[in-house]
């Protein structure tokens, strides 16, 4: 709407003239319309009800608020315990409207309690007493008839509601999540015209700006004027956004009682939702809601037709959000608030004063017509001319309607108001849409916040901080970049860590890698606490917090000293074991308990100083002592423990960010791949889960394309990243990483299934046939021979001939010399490149029967003969010699399995990988295979101890039979490594899954057709194994086509079964009479066995067929990629299994026990599965695939921009550019043209008119006042016309003395223009308000004194003010008679000390910059104040001022006294003070007090600390009665720092005095 009121500018209720008709109600008075015309923004009281609320995470995933059952009960006893509405208790009627009360609602409206009072008691109606607040009757959910399925949230709320409760409602209750910016848009409340072009660009530039900043919109609500305009840009969002981007919260605050159809929304339970149809046609001088807001708070204070009553409430809910901080603890910052004004009336004028006198910037949207375009064209002028002629001529071309209506006063008002805007140019920004083609109004919104920074108290360092925590709330690395880090700002890397903790808690993935551009080095900024800290931010309702509280509550940690924060109780230990969890048993800890890190690197107890986030550089030293005790370890490797942090919280530009940066890759992928499929399986949010599964699929596909990558350039170096160990991944391997993360692509990749055929094959060639080893394996001589090659020798021989040519090469031509055969000086190794093998030798036999026997090929095939031997032995030992006493054959069995069991230990506590027995223990046991050899063994030897009793020696054969089962089916694993078994075995393990699930259904009809059947048929059978064979055998041998006889009569015969059921080797016979002929229900139980032959044969069987088939197809389709990666586990388990077969075995077990006894450590090694590299050849690899990972980078970004998805994307860019371009040619391009062509001829007719003018005044022909003048409306020509050094004068004449609400009341001054401020200029109509406060006393004789020797000029005041004899302010009218607050009429003497010393340094040196030495000088601070100048009026007879007398004993002030009749007198004169009125003034004297060296009393008065800077110093003193602490400290005189910027005037004349450094 159209501006906001301060509080003397309250709307007051108007008299409506209507007839009793209730038609009639929607008349308003046109002045209330007028004063309507104002928009709700800032309100110029204290904020009421200022309740602290703790910063937290901002939470997210919370669109709105859904509302239902248990949850709209809870909502409805908050609304009525909370939320009021407002009636009007006392009808009084009004004299020219008839039974229509002053409140504007009819009688029948008022209750009979109302209705008795008015006609008992006669007094005049008042809103503040007679109307009270009741319980609400209105809220819930809007839905706009005929305007689609549009719902919005409202609340009927009185206008005495306090702001937190509103807040709470919206934040809570309705859903929102807390804003990053507050958009209040202000403007003409009435419908008006904006050009096309820029109806766009607002639109535009209002939506992107609130979209990217998480922004609120705050309006007056109504489908009427600027809000309409709001509105539209909302729907148009909505309509063509195809972001995934948060949806825009408009909020329309209005009137209750003009708001037209509200009678539908009143529901006393609330509406969820109730339909509300817009009717402009009938709603008078009423307004409809606006559909396209998503939030409506209706501002009732018991009044209908009265236009302005949620001003006020408007003003302080927006006071109230902008004092909320955005952010965490860390990092958080107050909630910023811009206004937005688009056209407006007279109210706007002061919606945007008061705005800017609190601190709010402004954006005025130029060519949207009226005020906007008359502050438009004054913005850029020098003050001096705007004047009173200037505001008239702009007056009558943007108000050329209503121009007659404005009165003499009203223009001067204006003048004042609009000078004073224009001098507070960091807070007001003017968008010029023709200007700012590249520009959108977006980006000048932002602008205009940042330099608005720098007149709130931010200057400096401090400036630019805030600025940039401002810029990463909102997400605009391009306001960033073209407004912070200019060449002009010089940043320092840690100036940029707090804002980088906060992009990375916020996940703002470009501002971290502007960061990082500017300087942040991740080692520097992340420390251990840094680290800390961004684990204690998680959001509290993700998985990852869950599982960190749960390791927290399990334990507490003991090294955590107390001065640790009691909330950040997560330390990286925890996360550690979070991270053991998620990654598996198989990884050390990344992250070690102090005390383990102490053994581990055996460390002294000496405290560790690490880098932190200091708040302030007071704090560094303390902060530094504090988080010393929490450092549980250095941070070696910042990227991964950010990459690691940021996978965690699915982060997946972050994450992307970090894995470029970090080193180990492939590694980091495969980590990547295997924690979010692990918490993809435990999260419950299906959408979250499959979020995780698409994140793991992209980091598996980044490992595989990276490793191919790598494969192509160097095989060599590629197979070694695959067994390097990696001390960043916890001493695990790339192998080990791909085959715990399930990732099949990746193991299938040749470079690993050619690593993989490498170690199975030993030091044989790959090329070796299989009958070639089976007949080595039986004849050994023929290892010898030619019929096998072995690798080594294959590269001895390539490398010698190799080696020869190359020499021979370089031999010169003429040489003599022959080339080498056999024994040869010349070293071939010397002219070969270097390699892994330098020291390569043919084998000897013995090193060959020995390689050839320890390959795994032929271990496992020396393995399959024995286990086939065994299962032999086994067969024969059950079917043909099993005695009453072992033979010896059966005893050779009972020996060949105890060697089987020694190498299940064996393989349980072999741990080459350095585990330890819990983690090899779990990493056993989670194999199937393991567990069912276990299964076998203990099967087997319960066999065996049942075999030695004669009783159960029958028993005991049969287990042992049955596990002769066990053992056959243990055949599958081996076949596995086969390429054409092995694919069939995994499809049988796959089906044996499937058909679980198909038994589960099967018994249950097999259960309920026997039950049912055995009951029908069969009358109390007690014997079980009958039960049995009826219930569950017979139903299920139906399924395989044995159909019982004894469902019907033709199968029924009583010699078959027995009646009784005393035979037990016969059935119970069924249900029969006397004549043995059967009774029971043949029809129902045909009928029940065609149903269960359907169930079970035809659908149930084609079920378990079709789950077959979908197992097999996926089988078969990725036949290939599983047999690889289920072969990984087989060529491990024999390259690391003992050389001899079973039961040979033992043999190498013995040994083995001896060996482990005599040098207590394992001799077998996984060599090629892992490879310690030292730290040199590590490095070289790591940066190798580094250089690898960049061209794979170039690359997928080459194809990205090629994919046919993202041409798409260009394209509706430029379709979108070239559909607004039309959009705006079509409607506006050729009335623009024409009209931007006029103006050019009228501004060259203006700038020759005016030139005439000025020519013909300068020779005397007319005086300047006489002339008409001209005005240039558009402001193109402005700034061409300003000479520069008129935009830099400054005012003639006070400003702050002139300010319109004098401090602390709420007396407005009499406008009075610059122009008008001297006495000798006439002022026709100056009638300013006299003021003296009651506590303002003292002697005013001098007063008066002086009043009567004042001279005063022919055009000076008014008769009534000489005959007072009062003194005239000397720098003219201020708007204000009376002394005011000051203590005397006329000079008020006032003293600015200005107490100085040089600083030194710690040592007692002089402190020195630039060559110069440095200045400190003394301030002083009340609590809730800035740092000032010990400064203050003098009182009757004192020297100094009351500040400086607070700090100073007597002796001191001696002291000073004899230091002020040397002192150097910086200034004295005049003080432009906003407590100066026409009668009373102040005057200063500003004094510096300079402490030489040698002055006793230099640190008396506070000490210097041991950081070189001053002791902050408290003293408790009365000011007025009350007890305060007068806090005083030395500051240094240097650029930048606030209070230094205050005073720069006086501090430059010290400094250039002293010859010392500003």
């Amino acid at each position: 709407m159209d501006g906001a009121l301060t509080m003397s500018e309250k709307a007051t209720p108007a008299k409506h003239k209507s007839s009793a008709d209730e038609q009639n109600i929607n008349r308003v008075h046109p002045l209330q319309a007028e004063l309507y015309d104002q928009c709700k923004t800032m309100y110029n009281t204290d904020m009421l009800n200022i309740i602290k609320r703790s910063p937290s995470f901002i939470r997210t995933g919370q669109s709105s608020a859904k509302i239902v059952s248990a949850e709209q009960d809870q909502f409805r006893k908050w609304i009525r315990d909370n939320i009021r509405k407002k009636e009007c208790t006392y009808f009084s009627e009004r004299q020219t409207a008839g039974s229509v009360c002053e409140c504007g609602y009819p009688k029948e409206h008022h209750s009979e309690e109302a209705i008795n009072l008015g006609h008992l008691h006669s007094e005049s109606w008042n809103a503040l007493k007679h109307c009270q607040q009741v319980p609400t009757d209105a809220f819930g959910d809007i839905a706009f008839k005929g305007q689609g399925q549009k719902t919005a949230k409202y609340a009927r709320v009185s206008n005495d509601t306090a702001p937190a409760t509103l807040y709470h409602l919206m934040t809570e209750y309705w859903g929102l999540t807390p804003p990053h910016l507050l958009i209040s848009v202000t403007g003409g409340a009435k419908n008006f015209h904006l050009k096309p072009g820029l109806r766009v660009m607002f639109r535009r530039g209002l939506i992107k700006v609130a979209q990217s900043t998480g922004a609120w919109i705050i309006t007056g609500g109504t489908f009427a004027g600027v809000m309409k305009h709001v509105g539209e840009s909302v729907r148009h969002c909505k309509m063509t956004s195809r972001s995934k981007k948060q949806q825009i919260v408009s909020i329309g605050i209005a009137s209750w009682g003009i708001v037209h159809n509200r009678k539908g929304l009143i529901s006393e339970e609330g509406s969820f939702p109730v339909e509300y149809y817009m009717d402009e046609a009938s709603q008078g001088r009423l307004s409809c809601l606006d559909h396209n807001h998503t939030h409506f708070i209706l501002v009732d204070n018991g009044t209908h037709g009265q236009y302005g009553v949620e001003i006020p409430l408007r003003a302080q809910l927006e006071k109230y959000i902008s004092k909320q901080r955005m952010g965490t603890e860390d990092v958080g910052i107050e909630i910023p608030i811009v206004c937005v004004v688009l056209e407006g009336g007279p109210g706007t004028l002061n919606t945007i004063y008061n705005a800017m006198e609190n601190g709010t910037p402004c954006v005025i949207v130029e060519g949207s017509g009226r005020v906007a375009d008359v502050l438009a064209n004054a913005a850029d002028l020098p003050v001096a001319q705007i004047t009173i002629s200037f505001i008239q001529k702009q007056l009558r071309v943007f108000f050329a309607e209503t121009y007659t209506n404005f009165s003499e006063q009203e223009i001067i008002s204006w003048t004042k108001k609009i000078q004073d805007i224009v001098r507070m140019r960091d807070q007001l920004t003017v968008y010029r849409a023709e200007k700012s083609r590249n520009d959108e109004l977006d980006v000048a919104i932002l602008e205009a916040l940042l330099k608005a920074s720098s007149s709130c108290g931010h200057k400096g360092q401090e400036n630019l901080d805030h600025q940039l925590k401002l810029a990463v709330a909102w997400d605009r690395v391009d306001i960033a970049k073209s407004n912070i880090f200019t060449d002009d700002k010089h940043w320092k890397s840690y100036h940029l860590h707090q804002a980088m903790f906060a992009a990375l808690v916020s996940d703002k993935p470009g501002f971290v890698e502007l960061f990082q551009e500017k300087g942040v080095n991740l080692q520097e900024f992340l420390t251990p606490e840094i680290l800390m800290r961004l684990y204690n931010n998680i959001p509290p309702y993700t998985l990852l917090h869950k599982k960190l509280q749960k390791v927290v509550q399990g334990g507490k940690h003991p090294h955590v000293t107390d001065t640790t924060d009691s909330k950040r109780n997560v330390h990286l230990h925890h996360v550690s074991m979070v991270l053991q969890e998620l990654l598996g048993e198989f990884t050390e800890p990344l992250y070690r308990k102090l005390k383990d890190v102490q053994e581990r690197k055996k460390v002294n107890n000496t405290a560790i100083k690490i880098n932190i986030l200091p708040s302030s550089p007071q704090e560094m030293q303390q902060t530094y002592s504090q988080e010393s005790g929490i450092c549980e370890q250095e941070v070696e490797n910042p990227e991964r423990d950010l990459f690691i942090w940021a996978i965690l919280q699915k982060r997946k530009d972050l994450a992307s960010i970090f894995w470029v940066q970090a080193m180990d890759s492939i590694d980091a992928s495969l980590v990547a791949c295997k924690i979010l499929k692990k918490m993809s399986c435990e999260e419950n949010d299906t959408d979250l889960s499959e979020e995780m599964g698409e994140l793991a699929q992209e980091y598996e596909d980044r490992a595989v394309g990276l490793f191919t990558e790598c494969y192509r350039k160097h095989t060599k170096r590629a197979q070694k990243l695959l067994i390097r160990v990696s001390s960043t991944w916890g001493n695990t391997t790339c192998l080990r990483l791909a085959l715990e993360a399930e990732s099949q692509k990746f193991m299938a990749l040749g470079g690993v299934q050619a690593l993989l055929t490498k170690i199975w094959w030993g030091e044989l060639s790959v090329d070796t046939n299989t009958w070639q080893v089976l007949l080595c394996l039986l004849l050994w001589p023929a290892i010898y021979s030619n019929l096998i090659t072995f690798r080594q020798d294959e590269e001895w021989r390539k490398k010698k001939l190799s080696s020869d040519n190359e020499l021979i090469a370089n031999l010169p031509e003429n040489s003599n010399v022959k080339p080498c055969t056999g024994q040869c000086s010349i070293s071939r190794t010397a002219l070969l490149p270097q390699s892994d093998d330098v020291d390569l030798k043919p084998l000897t036999h013995w090193q060959k029967l020995q390689t050839f026997y320890t390959a795994p090929v032929v271990v496992f095939y020396w393995n399959v003969l024995a286990y086939f031997g065994f299962l032999w032995l086994f067969s024969y030992v059950l079917l043909i010699d099993f005695q009453q006493q072992p033979s010896g054959r059966e005893y050779l069995l009972y020996f060949w399995l105890s060697t089987l069991v020694c190498e299940e230990i064996r393989q349980l506590f072999y741990d080459p990988g350095g585990f330890g027995f819990r983690r090899k223990a779990l990493l056993y046991i989670s194999s199937a295979w393991n567990c069912m050899d276990v299964a076998a063994i203990l099967i087997f030897v319960m066999g065996l101890l049942c075999r030695f009793f004669p009783s159960t020696l029958y028993l005991g054969r049969i287990i042992l039979a049955l596990d002769f089962i066990i053992y056959c089916l243990r055949v599958m694993h081996i076949f596995t490594v086969s390429k054409t078994l092995g694919p069939k075995i995994i499809m049988v393990q796959m089906m044996m899954k499937d058909i679980f699930f198909f038994l589960f259904l099967l018994v249950l009809a097999i259960v309920a057709y026997g039950v049912a059947k055995q009951g029908i048929l069969i009358h109390n059978e007690q014997r079980l194994d009958w039960i049995f064979q009826g219930v569950l055998y017979q139903p299920y041998r139906m399924i395989f086509g044995e159909i019982p006889t004894d469902v019907s009569y033709t199968g029924f015969d009583l010699s078959q079964c027995t009646v009784n059921g005393t035979d037990p080797y016969k059935p119970m016979c069924p249900e029969h009479d006397s004549e043995n002929n059967p009774n029971f229900p043949e029809w129902l139980t045909t009928i029940l066995l065609c149903l269960y032959l359907l169930f079970s044969n035809i659908l149930l069987l084609n079920l378990l067929i079709a789950m077959f088939n979908y197992t097999f197809q996926v089988v078969q389709d990725n036949t290939d990629i599983i047999w690889k990666f289920q072969r990984y586990p087989l060529i491990e388990e024999y390259y690391c299994r003992p050389p001899a077969p079973p039961p040979f075995i033992i043999f190498s077990h013995i040994f083995l026990l001896i060996e482990q006894l005599a040098q207590r450590k394992p001799r077998w090694k996984h060599k090629k599965f892992k490879k310690l590299l030292d730290e040199k050849e590590e490095a070289e690899l790591l940066a190798w695939e580094a250089i690898i990972k960049e061209n794979y980078l170039i690359k997928q970004k080459r194809h990205e921009s090629q994919s046919l998805n993202q041409q798409i994307n260009y394209t509706m860019v430029k379709m979108d550019a070239v559909a607004e371009a039309l959009d705006i040619n079509r409607e506006g391009s050729k009335m623009e043209q024409r009209m931007s062509h006029l103006e050019e001829q009228m501004m060259q007719t203006v700038k020759t008119l005016n030139w005439i003018v000025n020519t013909l005044v300068e020779n005397n022909f007319g005086s300047r006042e006489s002339a008409s003048a001209l005005g240039i409306s558009d402001s193109k020509a402005t700034e061409e016309e300003i000479e520069p050094e008129a935009k830099e004068l400054k005012p003639m004449c006070h400003v702050h003395a002139r300010s319109l609400v004098y401090p602390g009341t709420n007396i407005n001054r009499f406008p009075v223009p610059d122009e008008k401020v001297p006495w000798k200029v006439k002022f026709d109509g100056y009638a300013p308000p006299v003021y003296t406060t009651e506590t303002a006393g003292g002697d005013h004789s001098a007063g008066l004194a002086e009043s009567k020797s004042f001279k005063i000029g022919d055009a000076g005041p008014d008769t009534h003010r000489l005959e007072e004899l009062l003194p005239l302010n000397p720098h003219g009218r201020t708007g204000l008679g009376g002394r005011g607050s000051l203590c005397c009429y006329g000079r008020n003497m006032a003293m600015d000390p200005i107490i100085t010393r040089f600083k030194r340094n710690s040592d007692n040196s002089a402190t020195a910059k630039n060559g110069k030495r440095l200045l400190e000088f003394l301030v002083i601070r009340y609590p809730g104040e800035d740092w000032t100048l010990p400064a203050g009026i003098l009182d009757a007879g004192k020297m100094f001022p009351r500040n400086m007398m607070f700090i100073l004993n007597e002796k001191m002030l001696d002291m000073f006294q004899k230091l002020q009749k040397k002192a150097l007198e910086v200034y004295k004169g005049y003080e432009d003070d906003s407590r100066n009125t026409d009668n009373a003034w102040i005057e200063t004297v500003a004094f510096n007090l300079h402490l030489d060296d040698d002055n006793p009393y230099i640190n008396s008065i506070t000490s210097r600390g041991s950081s070189e800077t001053s002791i902050e110093m408290k003293i408790p003193v009365m000011v007025e009665g009350i007890a305060k602490q007068l806090a005083v400290q030395w500051k240094t005189v240097e650029q930048g720092d606030p209070v230094c910027a205050r005073y720069k005037a006086y501090l430059q004349v010290v400094t250039d005095f002293h010859g010392a450094c500003f």
